[in-house]
């Protein structure tokens, strides 16, 4: 495919964007990460939440390329189950470049500015301190994105394609995994004996910061944990 690292997002138009997908549309996930090696090198990262769809994509990322940059957005507020993995997960695939980016805010800074509990009176904010900034940080100088995205998981989800056009992040945001349904994740990981985090193993099919998310109840979707009394299931990197 003639899309190599010297194209942007500003440079692709909607076109282009098209006919990536449709080349793309027969591939299978592990020549969609390939493809997405071969064209964006080291201006790739892989920003991963560490669940279990994270850790599929973490190891088909290692076996195209075994050094590649991996951040995980460190709120600082995870549960102890998530990193427990993250040092697990170290130690599996030594040669990747997991970073732990932080936010600008300490906890400390963030309640003396914002209030105590910034997470129960307005989400929306304590996201953006928390994942977008740091995140649109990380991006700043970088071409595309990884993301595990699956159509699945939601109806904001739904159209995603495996190249998408990221406006809020000025990037190119790439999705391998947008056809695999919860079952497909599940039969891999077994398949490979790969390490999750336990609290999947508790009713959390999809796992954030400790104070927003809480078990679903058998027949709940995948979001339905996330932000419980809110009208919220996305933190704002996929919206």
């Amino acid at each position: 495919m003639p899309y190599h690292c010297n194209l942007s997002f500003q440079q692709l138009t909607d076109d282009e964007y098209r006919r990536m997908n449709q080349e793309l549309s027969s591939r299978d996930t592990l020549d969609v990460v390939k493809w997405a090696y071969q064209n964006f090198e080291d201006e790739l990262v892989y920003a991963c939440s560490f669940g279990a769809e994270g850790i599929v994509l973490i190891d088909i990322i290692s076996k195209v390329r075994s050094d590649a940059h991996i951040v995980f957005l460190d709120t600082n507020v995870h549960f102890k189950e998530t990193y427990e993995l993250v040092k697990n997960v170290q130690k599996v695939y030594p040669s990747l470049r997991i970073e732990m980016v932080q936010p600008a805010l300490t906890l400390e800074e963030q309640s003396e500015q914002y209030g105590d509990a910034l997470w129960k009176t307005e989400p929306n904010v304590c996201c953006s301190l928390r994942k977008l900034q740091p995140l649109t940080k990380v991006l700043t100088g970088k071409k595309a994105w990884l993301s595990g995205l699956r159509r699945e998981q939601s109806p904001t989800r739904a159209k995603i394609q495996y190249v998408n056009k990221d406006e809020k992040f000025s990037s190119i945001k790439i999705c391998p995994l947008i056809h695999w349904k919860w079952e497909d994740v599940w039969n891999y990981i077994q398949l490979y004996q790969l390490p999750y985090n336990k609290l999947h193993d508790r009713g959390y099919p999809s796992i954030g910061c400790a104070h927003c998310t809480l078990p679903v109840e058998d027949g709940g979707g995948s979001r339905a944990g996330r932000w419980a009394g809110f009208e919220k299931i996305e933190c704002g990197l996929h919206q």
